[in-house]
């Protein structure tokens, strides 16, 4: 047996890595469990980590925990001004520090990081950019901040939108920019898909993306100005960028970007329900930009009939071109669209 684990060794570091942030008391029985192994055997491994400084060791010595080790935290400022390149910032400043992880990991921080802070440059209007990064053996976090009008409320005030908490919405589902002559409006929306994690908190909203798990809208009293992005991502992620994009490409190799995912939890706008047909008008805006729009009722259990119909029956017969799937809906709205679907083509929209 203890031969099996020193021939599986990095494995099992690996596994401790990935772990000892939500199992900082219990790593040790947890491990042991998982390769079938001894506690003694796993020790080992554990001060292995501790001499390398990549896991921290505390408490007594009956009962001890575990953290990870931070083994970087750094600040950049750059003045908003003419030259101030995102490529540049990246290759000069971000690129020597994360340079150590596998090829398909730096691919999407290149992405990711260049996306956020060219959108401070370009749209902000801001005086500065703060680029933060913390790194420990396990995951890299980073920050894109600036001082600026605030995300939300520029897309509001330059597309005339209802309200800040509209502009989250419509960015999620890709394709919205305010400069189209110079920006495709894909940036944000691919950004957040390829990290674990990806929020956004500007003017006293906060935006919160991660995989596997419903997006969803806060609102805080919060300064007014800027804009803060955070990335969350795994240092030992298989995903890649090309993954991600061919998650939202078309199958026939052209690559376009024909399909979002439009999180309904964030269409509420607050406690209230998706009832109405003007809620489901304002949901539908910009969606036939795309071929194929899943709708993702995670979080949500009812919708209205008039929010239904107006969507799978009206606008599903105005554009027989979109496919239109459904996920993770509950038997209530499952039942509501069946209903919407099953009834005749609409001769025009109802008011």
């Amino acid at each position: 047996m203890g031969k099996q684990v020193r021939e599986s060794g990095e494995a099992v570091r690996e596994f401790i890595v990935r772990n000892v942030a939500d199992h900082p008391s219990d790593i040790v029985g947890l491990t042991a469990r998982k390769f079938g192994c001894s506690r003694q055997a796993v020790h080992q491994h554990m001060r292995r980590l501790v001499d390398q400084g990549a896991i921290v060791h505390a408490g007594s010595r009956r009962v001890p925990t575990y953290s990870l080790a931070q083994l970087e935290a750094r600040n950049w400022i750059y003045p908003i001004e003419p030259g101030l390149a995102e490529g540049d910032i990246w290759e000069r400043d971000i690129l020597p520090e994360l340079q150590a992880l596998p090829r398909n990991v730096l691919g999407i921080w290149n992405h990711v990081v260049t996306e956020m802070a060219n959108n401070a440059i370009d749209h902000s209007g801001g005086a500065e950019l703060v680029i933060r990064l913390e790194r420990t053996a396990a995951a890299t976090t980073l920050f894109v901040i600036d001082d600026g009008v605030g995300i939300f409320r520029k897309i509001q005030q330059d597309l005339d939108l209802v309200d800040e908490r509209q502009s989250l919405f419509e960015l999620s589902k890709g394709k919205l920019t305010t400069d189209p002559s110079r920006h495709s409006g894909q940036g944000i929306f691919f950004s957040s898909r390829m990290v674990d994690e990806f929020s956004i908190v500007a003017g006293g909203l906060i935006f919160d993306h991660e995989r596997g798990r419903a997006d969803w809208l806060a609102e805080r009293a919060l300064p007014k100005s800027g804009t803060a992005v955070r990335m969350v991502m795994s240092n030992h992620t298989a995903r890649s960028t090309k993954k991600v994009f061919d998650e939202f490409s078309s199958t026939d190799g052209d690559y376009t970007f024909n399909k979002t995912i439009v999180p309904m939890t964030l269409a509420r706008f607050g406690p209230a329900e998706l009832i109405s047909r003007s809620q489901a008008k304002r949901l539908m805006a910009r969606v036939d930009l795309f071929e194929v729009v899943i709708f993702d009722f995670k979080g949500v259990d009812e919708i209205g009939q008039a929010f239904a119909d107006e969507i799978f029956r009206v606008y599903a017969h105005a554009h027989p071109h979109i496919e239109m799937p459904i996920i993770h809906a509950s038997k209530q709205v499952k039942e509501m669209i069946a209903r919407a679907r099953s009834e005749v083509a609409p001769t025009s929209n109802p008011d």
